[in-house]
């Protein structure tokens, strides 16, 4: 294994350095993707990218999406050679010394999807929660299987070789569509879901990038495309029983 952290970021600038302290005792180096942050944002990232060497910022010209910058981030892991990318979140609420055990898994299961199963406390909005219970409902349908413990949580480690293949091949949501879309078409793909539990904690006057009504019909757009997917495998599956 040669993994690497990777972070998405657009407008995260008040937060940035305290994850990156959180997460220099891995020693792993980080790539940041600046999604067309605007420039008090971008002049922080630089900064940090000067005051640790382990840290590299590559820049978005404009902001095209959650998805958009973590395809941009796992094509550079992988140009440079990277085999896993292991993300987290730019706002602090994925737990870091959680690291290690995502890692453990990476290892013990190179090949696989490394989800975060996240655990959370009273600071969870309820509507969240909801939306989060419902999507995932959903993904058990698009999967017929109850792999996917939870298809929304940010923190995950990419097996690369597989990633890029689907991505290149596969079209894609931009936005917050992407992570349910990932990981489903991953285990499509055939690829073993492990499922690591973690704490996630909401901190007061965190800084949101999900658009409620926006986000929320980019995501069920997903599920129904992804649903039809499936009835187009049943097929496919029932042939595989027979053989």
């Amino acid at each position: 294994m040669n993994p690497c952290l990777l972070i998405p970021n657009y407008d995260h600038g008040s937060t940035i350095e305290a994850v990156l302290e959180s997460i220099a005792f891995t020693g792993l180096p980080c790539l940041i993707v600046n999604d067309g942050s605007h420039a008090e944002t971008r002049a922080e990232l630089e900064r940090v990218e000067a005051a640790y060497d382990w840290v590299q910022v590559i820049h978005r010209r404009e902001n095209g999406g959650r998805g958009a910058a973590l395809r941009t981030g796992y094509r550079t892991a992988h140009e440079r050679g990277y085999s896993h990318a292991l993300q987290l979140d730019a706002d602090g609420q994925h737990e870091a010394k959680d690291i290690p055990r995502l890692l453990e898994a990476a290892q013990k299961f190179p090949e696989a999807l490394v989800l975060g199963r996240p655990v959370f406390d009273d600071s969870a909005p309820r509507l969240r929660l909801y939306g989060r219970m419902l999507s995932q409902f959903w993904v058990w349908v698009e999967t017929l299987s109850f792999a996917i413990e939870d298809p929304l949580c940010g923190f995950r480690c990419f097996p690369l070789d597989a990633t890029i293949r689907l991505i290149e091949e596969t079209p894609m949501g931009d936005r917050m569509d992407f992570d349910p879309e990932i990981a489903v078409r991953l285990y499509w793909q055939g690829l073993e879901i492990v499922n690591v539990p973690t704490d996630v904690r909401y901190h007061e006057g965190g800084i949101s990038h999900f658009a409620a009504g926006y986000d929320t019909w980019l995501i069920a757009k997903v599920h129904v495309r992804l649903v039809g997917g499936m009835l187009l495998r049943i097929p496919k599956l029932f042939g595989r029983q027979r053989r």
